[in-house]
């Protein structure tokens, strides 16, 4: 993966820190965590927070290969 350096606000970076300790996420995929949720919010304006915030988790349960089939019994 490509990275790329870029200037960011200190409270920013500050906040991702708490969060990403808090999350076990390092500060970087604290920050990429929080634009890829801003990215999707802005793609889906008429989404509620908590749907991105489950789909998110639904996508990363499918590539670890955690999900069950649904039977409409």
């Amino acid at each position: 993966m490509a990275t790329a350096s870029v200037r960011l606000d200190q409270e920013l970076v500050d906040k991702a820190a708490i969060m990403g300790k808090a999350l076990n996420r390092t500060t970087p995929k604290q920050i990429e965590h929080w634009a890829k949720i801003g990215e999707i919010m802005e793609d889906n304006p008429d989404l509620p927070y908590e749907f991105v915030k489950q789909a998110i988790i639904a996508k990363a349960e499918k590539e670890a290969g955690k999900l069950e089939p649904y039977s409409f019994d």
